[in-house]
């Protein structure tokens, strides 16, 4: 009876659903319309990677999602009408040497150093500091005033491709697709959580290797207790480890108000999709 009834429906221009599975970055939502805009990866043998809406049949799809979550989900699709289900947060649990040793050596951390500086939560303000540039110049958040700001934080001398050099170069991307904008509306800041190292000239020299204007793009250090501040109002982690840093990772937005508007733990997202979240924070 299956079959019959599969046909007459098809015969009736009613065609059978399919699912597709879907990774991307969510660009903002509309909890009121069930929404969601997400930055997603190509869907093998049925869509290129784009940016696009979603509708949710479940408003409980939407409740832990957030400019910048990297998300997946099914997106079943018919004749009529598509909608994403089993929408899914995928949290980033590894750090460059260990996956335990953060988290670990945080709790450690925290109990040593006593009161830890509160971590700032998406649209709250970003407290102002001073930090210095690759030039040599002092540099303050507030001096940016208006501008969209996107945040990451490296370490020169990171080994490994996909980690600190991966974040670098999402940044160069944004240099060049946002080249007109680059400076006017959007300034990019890279912080290093290894000032020790990482001195003015030493980050001058990484700097040059991204073609990166200093008006423009600035590598940031300073003393290390100032960057222990900024590193903890955005959750970012750093542990010597054997002559190598454990580290998390983390890509933040500021927006014009010097609210945070995203906070991007991971490297499991693409230059593009950072840039179309980039991209909705500058209209």
């Amino acid at each position: 009876m299956l079959l019959p009834l599969l046909s007459a429906l098809v015969s009736l221009g009613v065609a059978a659903q399919r699912e597709f599975a879907v990774r991307g970055m969510v660009i903002s939502v509309n909890r009121p319309a069930r929404t969601f805009t997400a930055s997603i990866d190509s869907i093998a043998n049925y869509m290129r990677a784009m940016t696009m809406p979603f509708e949710v049949r479940s408003a409980a799809d939407l409740e832990r999602l957030r400019p910048g979550a990297i998300v997946e989900f099914t997106l079943v699709v018919s004749e009529q009408s598509s909608y994403a289900q089993n929408v899914r947060v995928v949290r980033y649990e590894s750090v460059e040497q260990d996956p335990f040793t953060a988290s670990r050596l945080t709790l450690l951390n925290d109990i040593v150093r006593g009161s830890a500086v509160k971590q700032v939560a998406v649209g709250e303000e970003v407290a102002d500091f001073t930090l210095t540039d690759q030039k040599g110049q002092r540099v303050r958040l507030s001096d940016f005033g208006g501008k969209l700001l996107a945040v990451n934080f490296i370490y020169t001398t990171c080994p490994l491709p996909n980690f600190c050099l991966r974040l670098a170069n999402n940044f160069n991307v944004l240099r060049k697709r946002f080249h007109r904008e680059l400076g006017r509306d959007l300034v990019l800041l890279t912080i290093t959580f290894d000032p020790t190292h990482d001195t003015p000239e030493v980050l001058d020299k990484y700097a040059r290797q991204w073609s990166a204007d200093t008006a423009k793009w600035h590598f940031l250090t300073g003393p290390a207790a100032e960057i222990q501040r900024v590193c903890d109002m955005f959750g970012v982690r750093a542990y010597a480890n054997e002559g190598l840093l454990d580290h998390s990772l983390h890509t933040v937005l500021i927006d014009r108000k010097r609210k945070l508007a995203a906070n991007i733990e991971g490297n499991q997202f693409t230059a593009t999709q950072l840039g179309d979240l980039v991209q909705s924070l500058l209209r």
